[in-house]
């Protein structure tokens, strides 16, 4: 069923994968009202209440705000009975809690959703659409849609709504932020001035959904601004009181749970306080806040799909390795990817070689062609006699994990001949991937200086 397109807040999710630091901190007493608080519901829609361990490696959490408009407070809006996630952030922990890079999913993305099994508020059987529509069917169904649009398995999900997005900042304190100029959103009842400044839960929620206050008016150029929202909670709520006073510390948390539905795996606040231990060993400066790279759909100019940077950022949360930024001051071997590849299907697979090229070209290869070849039992690889050409061979074998070697011959370039036992070699264990090739996404470390742009 299509429904009115929303101008709605998109920074709530996020915010409460923040909240898990403070959780060591609470007393039995405090501990037994704030569990009350939290709700649950399905990871998947074909695994029921299931409680999946909380990960011991690297981490994918889907961070979720919900529009919708079943409040306690007004001035939302009235209630249709309708949800959205208007704030969808795909975070990723690194194995050795070293880094974690929060993705931003823009709203308007358009994906194939997959079919979802009522987990309480309907069946859906699937189809082309925007990525928040998917949250109207319950969480489990945003965790299929991102997991099919980036290839990942999501660990757990955490979801949060307005009211619980104001309650938390307000309880904080507020947060700081620096504006370039002043903005002005009547839509988003917003009104703030130039410079650096002091604001509430509610004037937070407005500057993350503005629309109206840009000049472009978009989903995507609001993004900026979620991050620089982002950052200040991230650094308020390290450099201020609220974790050492206990009437700032209960409210803080109370306002969180009060308002957030995680997966059974999170259900209990031991599991967020060991959630809570990973990420306080991960350093502000590497925290990535980056918005999914996409470009204006085909078939509306008012909606996006995310772009061949896109699938090279997924690809390293999945290989657990770090997004390399072209604005990195220390990129990857320059050799690595240079040479092109030429594929060639010999598996007798139809469409497999259009499939690895995908792979090759999300990795960041150059495919100069693709053909049929004779059918052959062993997959190989054979590159020119060049440096060049050498690095980019065995790095292609590394990210596609194929144990093969690379063998020098009168090629140009790269030859990539497809076998009958391709499959089965993917199927193996991989060897470490290679680097990252730098992407292009507009993004903040959260220790950036807040007047820093």
């Amino acid at each position: 069923m299509t429904r009115p397109r929303r101008r709605r807040g998109k920074v709530i999710g996020w915010i409460s994968a923040l909240i898990v630091v403070a959780l060591v901190a609470v007393g039995a007493i405090a501990y037994a009202q704030l569990q009350g608080n939290v709700s649950t519901a399905p990871l998947r829609s074909d695994d029921g209440d299931g409680e999946p361990e909380l990960a011991t490696g690297d981490l994918n959490i889907l961070v979720l705000g919900s529009d919708t408009r079943a409040l306690a407070s007004g001035g939302f809006g009235e209630d249709d009975g309708s949800q959205r996630s208007d704030a969808m952030v795909l975070v990723h922990i690194s194995s050795d809690s070293s880094r974690i890079d929060a993705v931003q999913l823009p709203r308007d993305t358009l994906a194939d959703l997959p079919a979802c099994e009522d987990t309480g508020r309907g069946s859906y059987d699937g189809g082309y659409g925007m990525l928040n529509s998917a949250l109207e069917y319950g969480p489990a169904c945003s965790v299929a849609a991102v997991e099919q649009l980036a290839g990942v398995t999501i660990d757990h999900f955490v979801q949060m709504d307005f009211e619980g997005f104001i309650g938390v900042v307000d309880a904080m304190g507020g947060i700081d932020v620096c504006l370039p100029e002043a903005l002005t959103d009547g839509h988003a009842q917003l009104d703030l001035p130039a410079g650096a400044q002091s604001i509430d839960g509610t004037q937070a929620l407005a500057l993350a959904r503005t629309r109206h206050a840009l000049a472009e008016g978009s989903d995507v150029a609001r993004l900026g601004h979620q991050q620089m929202v982002l950052s200040a909670i991230v650094q308020k709520a390290t450099k201020s009181d609220v974790l050492v006073r206990p009437d700032r510390l209960y409210a803080f948390l109370d306002a969180a749970t009060s308002s957030m539905t995680v997966d059974p795996g999170l259900g209990a606040l031991t599991d967020l306080a060991g959630l809570a231990a990973r990420v306080a060993n991960v350093p502000m400066s590497s925290v990535t806040f980056l918005t999914m790279p996409a470009t204006e759909a085909p078939e509306d100019a008012n909606r996006v799909v995310p772009t061949a940077d896109a699938d090279v950022i997924f690809r390293a949360l999945g290989d657990d390795v770090p997004v390399v930024l072209t604005t990195d001051a220390v990129e990857p071997d320059a050799t690595v990817r240079t040479t092109p590849v030429e594929i060639l299907n010999g598996a007798g697979v139809a469409g497999l070689a259009s499939r690895v090229s995908e792979d090759a070209t999300a990795y960041g290869y150059t495919v100069s062609g693709l053909a049929n070849a004779e059918a052959v039992d062993a997959t190989t690889i054979v590159a020119a006699d060049t440096p060049e050409a050498q690095a980019t061979a065995q790095a292609l074998a590394t990210e596609l994990g194929i144990g093969v070697t690379v063998t020098v011959g009168d090629v140009d370039g790269v030859q990539l001949l497809l076998g009958a036992d391709y499959e089965n070699l993917k199927s193996q264990s991989q060897a470490t991937p290679a680097p990252s090739r730098p992407v292009d996404a507009v993004n903040r470390s959260a220790d950036t200086d807040l007047c820093a742009g």
